[in-house]
């Protein structure tokens, strides 16, 4: 950074850090691009963010960088966040719009029913049924209990491996290699395996509950 660069990756918290020591100058940012803008502004780190933005932006300027928010999910009240930072010609694209078929076409999506007492053995049969000993299943749950616990029980005859907020970073990086790889065939994860990762070739997703 002392030498100068084209483009800082960064988290907002490590920025302002950088910002609050002296060591990063953004009066000559041209662009700023949030990602995930949905949760970057529901999680906490909206001040943080506004902190950084303050920084750049100057009120009513012609000269503020070019905002660029990405979001998988567009709640409305993103939209009156996202005025904030944006000038009063944004453009908003949406790659959805009013259709209704909202995923992949190739996708086939099934509900079941099943008393929470049974849901581990219903999900071990679903996962024999559409993943095989073969395939590749990820398991979403609601919290980190509900995925240690499902990732040790017995009703699930694959190879498992949980994955949540508790698990320190080193060993989420070898579990997620090892899902990759094929070391193991079932990964149950809370929703911090729901953004950012590139997994291929998934053959089943199994949500516990509907999702929220």
């Amino acid at each position: 950074m002392r030498s100068g660069i084209d483009i800082l990756v960064g988290t907002p918290g490590r920025i302002k850090d950088h910002l609050q020591s002296g060591k990063l100058d953004l009066t000559k940012v041209k662009h700023v691009v949030l990602d995930e803008v949905d949760q970057m502004l529901d999680m906490g780190f909206a001040e943080q963010v506004e902190d950084i933005l303050r920084v750049a932006y100057k009120k009513d300027s012609e000269d503020n960088p070019q905002t660029l928010l990405f979001s998988a999910t567009c709640p409305h009240w993103v939209y009156d966040v996202a005025k904030k930072y944006m000038k009063s010609k944004y453009e908003q694209i949406d790659l959805i719009g009013k259709r209704t078929q909202k995923a992949a076409t190739t996708v086939e999506h099934l509900a079941i029913e099943c008393h929470w007492s049974q849901r581990a053995a219903v999900i071990g049969d679903v996962i024999q049924v559409y993943s095989g000993s073969h395939g590749r299943t990820i398991v979403f749950c609601e919290t980190k209990k509900e995925a240690n616990e499902l990732a040790l029980n017995a009703s699930i005859k694959q190879d498992c491996q949980s994955l949540h907020g508790d698990i320190p970073q080193k060993q989420r990086e070898i579990t997620l290699k090892g899902f990759r790889n094929g070391t193991f065939k079932v990964l149950v994860a809370t929703n911090v395996a729901a953004r950012g990762l590139d997994i291929p070739e998934v053959d089943l997703v199994v949500q516990c509950s509907p999702p929220k």
